[in-house]
């Protein structure tokens, strides 16, 4: 049997904060299923969003179908075309993902996104996809804000241009490891410190589990 390839995107500035420790989690679930694993950070490339050149829509060009910039994130987006699951994961920043996650989305998924009626897909296969969210703001802001509506829409793009997709959204999550040293009367230190200590946990088992349901994908 072959071995699975999965790569995981990590969209936020912190290689080892809640995100980063979700797919890393989320990893070593594939890993137990004999997957192939790999973690991109993003913030370590340099790259930019989509510069609606149309050069993947162009007619008989030689980019179709494939983002035409060339930058540090051109062999990423190779890599994924080989991949056989992805996980993407960051954090919420004034109201949705992170800039670097946005711009890399525009690149990962803008060229495979057919005008056409069926808004087909140039993909060339069918690989499971996952997000995974953090974001500091509790369940009862998170549903206030409507967050769920969005990760939901993501999960629908992802799904029509790879095939399937799932989400892990995980709020009121430890910002810092010192909130004395912030301006940050809003939040409750003691609160946080005992739902990052009670309640974390068992989202990297959510994460961890995620991790083998994507290997185990058909």
């Amino acid at each position: 049997m072959n071995t699975k390839s999965i790569i995981a995107i990590n969209g936020s500035p912190r290689k080892k904060w809640n995100t980063a420790q979700l797919l890393d989690h989320a990893l070593r679930g594939a890993e137990s299923k004999g997957a192939k694993t790999e973690i991109i950070h993003l913030y370590d490339l340099d790259f930019k969003g989509c510069t609606s050149c149309f050069s993947c829509k162009l007619v008989g060009g030689k980019s179709y179908g494939k983002c035409a910039l060339q930058d540090e994130l051109t062999p990423v987006l190779d890599k994924i075309l080989h991949a056989d699951a992805l996980i993407l994961g960051a954090p919420i920043y004034i109201g949705t993902a992170t800039g670097e996650m946005r711009s890399f989305l525009e690149r990962l998924i803008y060229p495979y996104l057919v005008y056409d009626p069926a808004r087909s897909s140039l993909f060339p296969k069918k690989i499971p996809t996952a997000f995974i969210y953090t974001m500091g703001a509790d369940d009862a802001r998170v549903k206030d804000m409507g967050y769920d509506y969005q990760f939901r829409v993501t999960s629908m793009i992802l799904e029509r241009i790879f095939g399937s997709s799932e989400y892990l959204a995980v709020a009121d999550t430890l910002q810092f490891d010192d909130y004395k040293k912030y301006v940050s009367s809003a939040f409750d230190p003691a609160a946080k410190s005992k739902r990052h200590t009670e309640i974390f946990p068992n989202e990297c088992r959510k994460a961890f589990e995620m991790g083998e349901r994507l290997v185990q994908s058909p």
